[in-house]
């Protein structure tokens, strides 16, 4: 079967149907949550609208109380082995900077743009186009395959959790189309680290951060002094690659500042405008809390608190400080960190505790969450048949299975692993600014999921068969 023609022949309907998708700001929203909505409205909307698409094309759907969906291509039966693709259609908040709409599918020089083209909307659709292909072309298969749609995986997994305790069927094995190409079967182990601390601070307070997997991208502060060199702050703001800005008002000086965002697991990618806050404070007015926090934070390998570590299969450990708060004296740091299968979230702990008590000013750390790596055989059946039809349908036989930091759906279930959409030679073009996931102008080529749908295709029949 010749998937890479039926993928371009289907192309102009997959659009149509991502645009759709796009165009709901899928943002978990716990304020308007309700007993049909538990991640808010929005999030409800765009579940219901992709299980909506399934029956519209003659699939069985079944929606789990709002927390994931299933579309059901092929019913082997109750004793069948099944095969799984999940992905998920909440989104991270737009954020600024965008320089085309964030919530509609734009077009531009072969690339598409949108909150979601990417990460994941975009490659969930393009999966459940290749299960709509086999369907329509009636390609025989042996197991059930599930089109798992998650609605949380940007804010804890707690939709996941909710599915996998209430009945949801569970794959023997599968992938997640929400990674890189060729196939990644380890992800590193993520803990949230929370850095606290009630040390007086020129900070009266200070907001910085919209998630913990997210470099800080804007930071602002009001400080409780009237004293402020406009000279010192543009020096500062020039010499990192900031911009910010200033106003002296009755409670003090207010300012802030803007760095750049990338995903935590890439804190290397940012520039973080939280911990840069942190600095300047510190140093321009000697701030005893600043100082002790930015001495924590500004190494994303965790040296100072020594967990710098450079593992075997999945490489150096990496922390990123994604939400700080600074409100009634005291102050508060959520930290994303990802780390190798060579420690454990123990010795972390045990890095950040020993790091605190030796830090001048008062603070502690404590663990608020910690997940496990995610590790599959290389030379699994799963792993094997994944880069047999990544290689036939890009014919890059070069590239070897990789392992990552960022944590996907793929560590819910066994034997499962993340499998594409990105490859890893393609850029964009050098006159065209395209954002990655979690950044403003979210964008990913036409090409890449148009050979993503054929992919996708031929490894559902191999994995199915």
């Amino acid at each position: 079967m010749n998937y890479r023609t039926l993928a371009n022949q289907y192309f102009d309907s997959f659009k149509k149907d991502l645009k759709t998708l796009v165009s709901i700001p899928s943002v978990r929203d716990k304020e308007h949550a309700n007993t049909n909505a538990p991640f808010g409205p929005a999030v409800q909307d765009a579940l219901e609208t992709m299980l909506a698409m399934g029956k519209r094309d003659g699939f069985a759907t079944k929606n789990f109380d709002g927390y994931a969906g299933t579309i059901t291509i092929h019913d082997a039966g109750p004793d069948a082995e099944s095969v799984g693709i999940l992905g998920h259609l909440d989104v991270v908040p737009a954020g600024d900077g965008w320089t085309r709409p964030a919530y509609d599918l734009t077009q531009e020089k072969g690339w598409l743009f949108g909150r979601g083209v990417l990460d994941d909307k975009g490659p969930l659709l393009a999966a459940y186009y290749a299960m709509k292909i086999l369907h329509d072309q009636n390609v025989k298969l042996n197991k059930t395959v599930y089109l798992i749609a998650g609605t949380d995986e940007e804010s804890g997994m707690e939709g996941i959790d909710y599915y996998l305790k209430n009945g949801g069927p569970i794959p023997a094995m599968g992938f997640t189309p929400d990674a890189d190409f060729p196939v990644i079967y380890g992800e590193k182990g993520n803990i949230h680290m929370l850095l606290e601390s009630d040390a007086p601070t020129i900070i009266s307070s200070m907001t910085a951060g919209e998630r913990p997997n997210i470099v800080i991208q804007n930071a602002s502060a009001v400080l409780n002094t009237k004293e402020f060199d406009p000279a010192l702050f543009d020096f500062y703001l020039r010499t990192n690659d900031l911009k910010g800005s200033y106003s002296i008002e009755d409670d003090g000086v207010h300012i802030s500042m803007i760095g750049k965002p990338a995903h935590g697991s890439t804190p290397y990618l940012g520039n973080n405008a939280g911990v840069h806050l942190f600095n300047y404070v510190g140093q321009a007015y000697n701030d005893a809390l600043s100082n002790a926090m930015y001495a924590l934070l500004k190494d994303w390998k965790g040296t100072p608190e020594h967990i710098d570590i450079d593992g075997l299969y999945m490489g150096f450990l990496t922390m990123n400080p994604g939400q700080i708060e600074i409100k009634d004296g005291h102050a508060s740091v959520l930290i994303d960190i990802r780390y190798p299968n060579d420690t454990t979230p123990e010795k972390v702990l045990a890095g950040f505790e020993e790091a605190a008590k030796e830090s001048p000013v008062d603070m502690h750390a404590k663990m608020v969450s910690a997940g496990k790596p995610l590790f599959v055989d290389p030379n699994s059946r799963l792993v094997k048949d994944l880069m047999q039809s990544y290689a036939d349908y890009t014919g890059d036989t070069f590239s070897p299975a990789i392992t990552i930091g960022g944590g996907t759906y793929a560590k819910h279930f066994d034997n499962f692993v993340a499998f594409g959409p990105e490859k890893p030679w393609e850029k964009a073009p050098a006159d065209l600014h395209v954002g990655s996931i979690h950044s403003a102008d979210e964008g990913v080529s036409e090409d890449a999921l148009e050979e993503a749908i054929a992919i996708y295709a031929d490894a559902i029949e191999r994995l199915a068969s």
